[in-house]
């Protein structure tokens, strides 16, 4: 191998292998002005697809990076870079490698002029360009009709006022001799409401003859309730909705009971009237999960009120699955509290309630009615011949083989 002595004799050296010739082959990087037109190229090629030139703030990596090759662009183009301008993108430029009009990054903060000044400024915008979903509401309940409650408690006469009108009688001389006083309702304030009571409402003297039906609304209990007015007219609200009428009426009163215990003449006064009718209903709802078992599905209730006025309402009332319903059986109670066979009677068929029965309202919300068992008619008549002779506690109700048996059997 020669040995050499400068660089000059290297070069003046034949050269076999072609170590020294510049090629521009493929692997090689391209001359400025060729990587200039390819870029030109590649902008026309991004314009005739969308329509407009790339942005170098685009969140689209390859439109960013397109949008920055095409911004740094310098100097006059070359007749490769206007050959491969066949859009004319070039002519658009007032300076070569700088937009007339530059675009705006969204980045950037807006003009001070196209910030509203005020809320006013806000409404006056033009919003024609905003699709029909962004103005209008759909598959949503109006709000008038959101109000509306399942069960609304209008006032109807007492047919049987005369049995309250002489309560209410004792109870203005009581007030008026003030052997009995009232307690203003203040707000916020949970009332406590039970049969017996006495109430001001409306400017009237108000009866609470029953108090029925337990449901559970926002995790709380809540009773629906007979309410008698001394005007000879009744209602039934809940006892919640009651709750809410009295703390909106000022002139709203609780009268407060007479001191209990063998000490006070008058505690018998109050004592609460017990009777009424154990009713037994099934279901006239056409949902096929309660249709398949219309004939063992009951619901058990206690009443002081005529029975069919009681389900007058049916169809509107969760309690009774929002569907008419048919009353099956009927069952008088001779000196019992109301409230208290009705505990009894569903205790004793807590084995028999479906645990998955469930309905919702026309507000979407689901309600758990606990009223209705899996019993017979006659099951009920026994049970309340058994509560009326003082032995229930000595039975239990299996519901396998669906009959009352004693315990110790």
């Amino acid at each position: 191998m020669p040995r050499y002595r400068s660089l000059d004799e290297v070069f003046q050296d034949e050269d076999p292998h072609g170590l020294l010739e510049i090629r521009t082959g493929a692997g090689r990087a391209s001359a400025p002005a060729d990587r200039n037109a390819s870029a030109v190229a590649r902008v026309n090629a991004f314009y005739e697809i969308h329509g407009r030139l790339p942005d170098e703030n685009a969140r689209d990596v390859e439109e960013m990076k397109l949008g920055a090759i095409w911004k740094s662009l310098g100097g006059q183009p070359s007749e490769a870079m206007r050959a491969a301008d066949r859009n004319g993108l070039l002519g658009a430029r007032t300076v070569f490698g700088r937009e007339a009009t530059p675009a705006r990054s969204w980045r950037d903060d807006p003009p001070e002029e196209e910030v509203p000044a005020s809320l006013e400024d806000v409404w006056e915008e033009d919003d024609e360009d905003l699709c029909e979903a962004a103005t209008e509401l759909r598959h949503v309940t109006p709000a008038a009709a959101r109000e509306q409650p399942d069960h609304r408690a209008e006032l109807y006469p007492c047919t049987d006022f005369a049995t309250f009108e002489q309560g209410f009688r004792d109870m203005q001389a009581k007030l008026e001799s003030g052997e009995r006083t009232m307690s203003p309702i203040e707000d916020r304030q949970e009332l406590p409401i039970n049969e017996g009571d006495y109430l001001v409402h409306r400017g009237l003297l108000a009866y609470v003859a029953e108090k029925t039906e337990l449901s559970r609304r926002g995790g709380k209990p809540d009773y629906r309730l007979r309410l008698i007015f001394s005007n000879g007219m009744e209602s039934d609200p809940l006892m919640s909705s009651l709750r809410k009428a009295l703390a909106a009426d000022r002139t709203a009163r609780k009268v407060d009971r007479a001191r209990m215990g063998p000490l006070d003449p008058t505690w018998r006064a109050d004592a609460l009237e017990v009777g009424g009718t154990i009713y037994v209903a099934r279901s006239k709802s056409d949902r096929p999960e309660i249709a398949e078992v219309r004939n063992i599905l009951h619901k058990i209730g206690v009443t002081s009120q005529n029975v069919s006025r009681r389900v007058a309402d049916a169809r509107n009332d969760a309690t009774f699955l929002l569907a008419d319903v048919e009353i099956v059986a009927t069952y008088e109670l001779r000196n019992l509290s109301r409230q208290k066979v009705e505990d009894l009677l569903h205790r004793f068929f807590e084995p028999a309630r479906p645990s998955q029965l469930t309905v919702t309202d026309r507000f979407g919300k689901r309600v758990h009615p606990r009223e209705w068992f899996y019993v017979l008619p006659e099951h009920v008549g026994e049970a309340a011949r058994l509560i009326q002779s003082g032995t229930l506690h000595l039975y239990r109700y299996d519901p396998t083989t669906q009959k009352i048996a004693r315990k110790d059997e």
